[in-house]
């Protein structure tokens, strides 16, 4: 999951993105508005957090523009706004402009990431399990079991399993991947990506999972084949 943040206080932004990336998601930092809407028409984010007083450009502006973009064919963004002055106007304006939810500062680092967890998800519409055959994966507490037991997984493990298991069935290159589990300023090799999915193979192997690779280009999570009905 990748997610794009824009906050002009440096303390506040490395705070946030240490915690979501610690919990496995790709975070791009923007400190202006102009910056943020630029990589919002550059980049398919799986959600933005948006603060509302951006030199430059207000985070409202910002999200003026991304509503306004919005086409039927392109999946709606997610977008959580923060902003010093927790008052109501400022609540009204953000959500009157499309914003899907709201913290005042200063916020709880948890309790950000859980709105994140469910911002996500809602904007799934789908059931917060992800299966595949004796894998489950919770998207809101991000925990993966196998065989009913809870899976060890690294931050970088977890993200390469829910790209995976969203596109199960189909194959993930190695720059797929590379761009949905790092942000701006993190560099992850393929060769690193290759440690990653044999890390997570041997994980996966007592369920009867596989990761399959295609050679040159890429990865697959195989879904479980169906017993076919009798004749």
């Amino acid at each position: 999951m990748r997610i794009l943040l824009a906050e002009d206080d440096s303390i506040i932004a490395d705070g946030i993105t240490r915690a979501l990336r610690k919990a496995g998601y790709a975070v791009d930092v923007s400190d202006n508005g102009m910056d943020a809407d630029s990589a919002m028409q550059a980049c398919n984010y799986d959600l933005a957090i948006l603060d509302i007083g951006l030199p430059r450009m207000t985070g409202l502006e910002v999200l003026r523009r991304l509503r306004a973009r919005h086409h039927p064919s392109v999946p709606h963004v997610p977008v959580l706004m923060l902003t010093a002055h927790d008052a109501p106007c400022d609540r009204v304006k953000g959500l009157d402009q499309g914003a899907d939810d709201y913290m005042g500062k200063p916020f709880d680092l948890e309790e950000l990431a859980a709105r994140v967890r469910a911002l996500i998800r809602r904007n799934s519409n789908s059931s917060s399990n992800m299966v595949c055959g004796n894998l489950t994966y919770d998207q809101i507490g991000r925990v993966a079991t196998l065989n009913g037991q809870t899976l060890d997984l690294s931050a970088r493990e977890l993200g390469l399993l829910e790209v995976l298991l969203t596109r199960a069935g189909r194959l993930v290159s190695k720059d797929q991947l590379v761009d949905h589990l790092c942000g701006w300023g993190e560099e992850v090799s393929h060769n690193a990506i290759e440690v990653y999915v044999h890390r997570l193979r041997k994980k996966l192997e007592a369920g009867g999972v596989q990761i399959v690779t295609a050679r040159g280009l890429g990865y697959c999570l195989e879904k479980p084949h169906e017993d076919k009905a009798p004749a």
